[in-house]
């Protein structure tokens, strides 16, 4: 009897694709229901909210306060946690609760949209990730609720606070309030429990995993990949919030003269931040062009594998620096931790690189000529959208910058979020399709550098 998910003669990243784009029209679907909204909404601004919200993204083209009622709120923080989660994971999470198996066509799956590398002890991974997921969302909107009860009654504090943390942790972006955190800048309970709602939804349940067996000593060895994110992780967020104070010194913080304890958290919060959750609590829009470049680059590189955000990817960036410079050296082997990576791994990591860099390129000159704005302020945007991130230098409004454009834009930014929370690479091998070379020519010589 063939197997189910041969049958269908389709590759786990086509469904992927498939399964990613029926939440969105499902959303799409009930963001557009009268008792959703206030005062109605296009088929365009629905499908690109639902979008932002299934892909973790947070650009909005709606004021999620006002335009949306309780009921459209809620559509779009369960869109969020089934978008961050992923939809084979919740669906998992529903067959565990009924006690059906999951077959072997559901397990690849899962591995595909979680990016593990083995089917082996899938079932209990998943297990323990969900675990892990409600404790620290839950944690962090027990946090939450209990800062906002000084401003709110009960009930809207409560549902402030898990808004906050489920959007935080899902590295989503989307806030109840006009000017996402911005009245929260100095706020040191919001700050510390939002960025570490962030990191711990960035750098993948496949790393806790690992951590929590290295301390409680069933393995000797982190593994590379733990290493790899913990490092460049902590590594990227220190740098970042230098270079954020050193390029706003003299100006950002010159005019609003915080505290130093403000200008710290600010500092840390804008770096965390922009690998791809998209909350902030300053204005992009009176930002230096140094910081809104320096943006850019974090929100490209992005979250983790098996995380919650988008972007290239941490150990991308990292495997591509590390061969560059065995290059270099004159190598041969790419050795990190005193381990080997895989030449596969190598040529893998310069495709998604490549493809991400073109492909950003590609859409900001296509929407800069459908919208004649300007090169950065429409590249910030792309990025944005690309690395999942939320960020936005604004319409002036509490708006992003993207709910200005022509709805043939808009799509064109839909599509984008899309591919960023696939990765490119998964979206193109999903719709160009792989099949096996059976003829292997020989080698040719090309002069090159």
């Amino acid at each position: 009897m063939k197997d189910e998910y041969t049958s269908r003669k389709l590759s786990p990243h086509q469904l992927l694709v498939f399964g990613f784009t029926g939440m969105i029209l499902l959303g799409t679907a009930l963001l557009m229901l009268p008792y959703s909204t206030t005062q109605g909404i296009t088929v365009t601004d629905a499908l690109f909210t639902s979008t932002s919200a299934v892909c973790v993204t947070g650009l909005i083209v709606k004021n999620t306060l006002v335009d949306f009622t309780l009921f459209g709120k809620g559509v779009i923080l369960v869109l969020i946690q089934i978008g961050g989660l992923g939809y084979m994971s919740m669906a998992t999470f529903l067959a565990l609760l009924i006690g059906r198996k999951i077959g072997l066509s559901e397990r690849i799956l899962i591995k595909e949209s979680l990016n593990i590398a083995t089917l082996e002890g899938i079932i209990r991974f998943m297990k323990g990730m969900l675990l892990f997921v409600f404790l620290a969302e839950g944690t962090g909107a027990v946090i939450l609720t209990l800062r906002f009860l000084k401003e709110f009654p009960l009930k809207e504090a409560v549902f402030q606070g898990v808004f906050h943390s489920v959007s935080a942790f899902n590295n989503a972006g989307f806030s109840l309030f006009q000017d996402s955190l911005i009245r929260f800048r100095g706020d040191v309970t919001i700050n510390l429990t939002i960025m570490s709602l962030i990191v711990l939804g960035g750098i993948g349940f496949l790393v806790v995993d690992d951590l929590y067996g290295w301390v409680k000593k069933r393995q000797k060895k982190l593994m590379l990949h733990t290493l790899i994110v913990l490092i460049s992780t902590a590594f990227l967020i220190i740098v970042g919030a230098f270079l954020f104070y050193f390029n706003e010194r003299r100006y950002f913080f010159a005019a609003s003269g915080p505290s130093s304890l403000e200008t710290v958290l600010t500092s840390l919060f804008a770096s965390v931040t922009a690998r791809t959750a998209g909350f902030n609590t300053i204005d992009y829009s009176v930002l230096q062009p140094a910081t809104i470049f320096l943006t850019i680059i974090l929100m490209l590189i992005g979250a983790s594998p098996g995380g919650t955000g988008g972007g290239i990817k941490t150990t991308t960036v990292t495997v591509v620096i590390m061969n560059l410079w065995s290059t270099i050296k004159g190598r041969k082997d790419t050795v990190m931790f005193k381990r080997r990576v895989p030449e596969a791994l190598i040529s893998r990591s310069f495709v998604v690189l490549a493809l991400a860099v073109i492909f950003i390129n590609i859409i900001t000159l296509v929407i800069i000529d459908i919208e004649h704005t300007g090169f950065q302020k429409t590249m910030f945007e792309v990025v944005s959208a690309f690395g999942t991130v939320g960020l936005s230098t604004g319409d002036g409004g509490a708006r992003s910058f993207c709910a200005t454009f022509s709805d043939p834009s808009k799509i064109i930014i839909i599509f984008t979020m899309l591919a960023g929370r696939l990765g490119p690479l998964t979206l193109f091998m999903a719709l160009l399709g792989q099949k096996e070379e059976r003829i292997r020519y020989p080698e040719g010589r090309i002069m090159i550098g």
